[in-house]
């Protein structure tokens, strides 16, 4: 049998201390797994990096823009891109892409399951895709891997598929924690984007998956943050005014950051040529503009490091005008990497778009008002969470996220006030964000934000009656009849002789053929409701009332969604009514 953390109830202390301590025992596995994962994904990365780059084979990161390749840059990515492509074609087409809309599809649609081989495929699809300078982020790949060996573990064990869920969360958890070396902000990612929930149930493993998570990265990649930059301050209240347009810019910057990668994924989804060869093409495409902004190759720390650092260059118009070059030049790159079929996260480039609007923002302001305005590199620290916010609408994670990562709290009103406006811009201009635009491309609409109403923070299955009385179709009217009075109950799922579901009876028809013909003895079938609403376990029960609703009907059957003849339990509106009230 199986057990959620969610099912049970007061009265059984001995079963919920053992399910809680089972649940975060696999959370402290996910987060160490999900740890290693980091370090050797980041290894791999960084070796076929030095390798495709023709720096010496090395454990340390050199950046490609140092390359020395000239003209034959435009080599590495698109070979890579080959390469991609055959691994996502071939052997797992889940590697395509950024992978965290693919986590949230197996969240909302596929139960929390994803397949084992994701975790091979993703792994070395990113890896070479990054590591031959594919422009886009390493946090994505993580994430999708910590999150598909959650699932393996829950699956493997059998597990309820709230507690599923969960560990696929802390798989998530655990490569944002890794990667960015950032625990609360891989909790509140998680919390924001992958489970759509705020309880102590889910919290507790996240937070333990999070913890070992971050011991095991910094263990081998140091405690150091991301980006070592000095304190920048908020000069002056009147800058508030100029983090209020920054912020809204921001907002659209974002915007025009995910339209532009769906409007070039459609545009290599119209070439005539076979999937395999799209990747390389992107890649050729991007290798192309690498020749004149060889910053946009990779992930691109290094060059948002040197942005945010006082010695990057005075506030200059040259500079202004590099800057905004760039910004484009990096939309475009991770638009025709991820958009021609390529591996990777889209994390980090936005980080990489936002703190290079911001410094170009920055740039403009001191020109403008240079004795009440913070330097330039303060509005690109700013801008790196903004634009992911209008990007993202993962707000919280955003703040949390460049704090972690710069570990600056100096700046953090400006930063929270910018962040805000951004989000709150995106959300009126555009419908989707970079992550849900995808799925709903493919017809899965994911709610944005935490929800309050309790209904929509639980699931069928944990709900449903289990041990259901049926009716054979076989069955006269009249000992339906009777059974209902027996019984209590208001309906039966009618069943065939192989157990296969084919309808459901209630006692308004049996009202209703009565009316119509006084032979009770003709069977159940001849008077079941056939057209069948039915509801699937991983739905949430304000889903289940809203096809009650629709329909007129207070009860629903619940099927495996593989197989719709399976009867799983059955839901009832009263049942669904006293959950809310308790």
């Amino acid at each position: 049998m199986k057990y959620s953390i969610a099912s049970i109830g007061k009265g059984f202390p001995k079963k919920s201390l053992y399910i809680n301590l089972r649940l975060n025992l696999m959370a402290v596995s996910v987060g160490i797994v999900g740890g290693f994962g980091a370090v050797l994904f980041r290894w791999l990365y960084y070796s076929i990096n030095n390798l495709s780059f023709w720096h010496k084979l090395s454990i340390y990161f050199v950046s490609p823009v140092s390359n020395g390749l000239g003209y034959l840059v435009i080599i590495p990515p698109a070979m890579g891109g080959l390469i991609v492509g055959f691994i996502t074609y071939y052997y797992a087409t889940e590697a395509k892409g950024h992978g965290v809309p693919e986590v949230m599809e197996a969240m909302y649609k596929k139960q929390g399951i994803i397949r084992p081989r994701v975790v091979i495929a993703k792994t070395l699809a990113s890896g070479i895709c990054l590591g031959t300078g594919g422009s886009a982020g390493r946090e994505g790949p993580i994430v999708q891997i910590g999150s598909a060996f959650g699932s393996a573990v829950s699956q493997f064990l059998k597990l309820s598929i709230t507690d599923r869920k969960i560990l696929v969360g802390c798989g998530a958890t655990a490569g944002i924690a890794a990667t960015f070396n950032a625990p609360l902000a891989g909790i509140i990612f998680s919390i924001e984007l992958i489970l759509l929930e705020f309880r102590t149930e889910s919290f507790v493993p996240l937070a333990t998956s999070s913890v070992f998570a971050t011991i095991i990265s910094r263990l081998f990649l140091g405690s150091d943050p991301i980006f070592i930059i000095p304190a920048y301050h908020f000069k002056s209240v009147y800058e508030l005014l100029f983090y209020l347009i920054m912020g809204i810019a921001a907002g659209f910057i974002g915007i025009l950051e995910f339209k532009l990668l769906y409007r070039i994924e459609d545009l290599f989804d119209k070439i005539k040529v076979h999937p395999v060869f799209k990747p390389a093409i992107g890649g050729m495409l991007l290798g192309i503009i690498a020749l004149q902004f060889p910053q946009i190759l990779g992930v691109g720390y290094k060059t948002i490091g040197n942005i945010l650092s006082p010695n990057y260059g005075s506030p200059t118009v040259y500079l202004m005008l590099t800057l905004f070059a760039l910004l484009i030049a990096k939309m475009f790159a991770l638009s025709l990497t991820l958009g021609s079929g390529g591996s990777g996260g889209v994390f980090a480039p936005s980080l990489f778009i936002g703190g290079v609007f911001g410094a170009f923002f920055g740039i403009i302001i001191n020109l403008l008002f240079p004795h009440m305005s913070a330097p330039y590199p303060a509005y690109g620290l700013v801008g790196m969470a903004a634009v992911f916010a209008g990007t993202s609408r993962a707000t919280l994670t955003s703040i949390i996220m460049v704090f972690e990562m710069t570990r600056d709290y100096s700046i953090i009103i400006p930063l929270i006030f910018a962040c805000v406006l951004a989000d709150i811009t995106s959300r009126i201009f555009a419908k989707n964000t970079i992550y849900t635009e995808k799925l709903a491309r493919r017809g899965v609409f994911i709610p944005h934000g935490l929800e309050i109403n309790v209904l929509k923070n639980e699931t069928v299955e944990n709900v449903m009656i289990r041990d259901v009385i049926t009716a054979n179709m076989y069955e006269s009217i009249q000992d339906i009849s009777n059974k209902i009075m027996k019984t209590g109950h208001e309906g039966f799922p009618v069943m065939n002789d192989k157990n296969e579901l084919v309808g459901i009876i209630s006692g308004r028809d049996v009202l209703q053929h009565r009316e119509k013909n006084s032979d009770m003895a003709l069977s159940a079938f001849d008077a079941c409701s056939k057209n069948l609403i039915l509801t699937y376990p991983y739905e949430t029960l304000d889903q289940a009332l809203g096809k009650m609703r629709e329909n007129g009907i207070s009860h629903l059957p619940v099927v495996d969604e593989d197989n719709p003849k399976r009867l799983l339990g059955i839901i009832t509106k009263g049942d669904l009514l006293m959950y809310k009230v308790s």
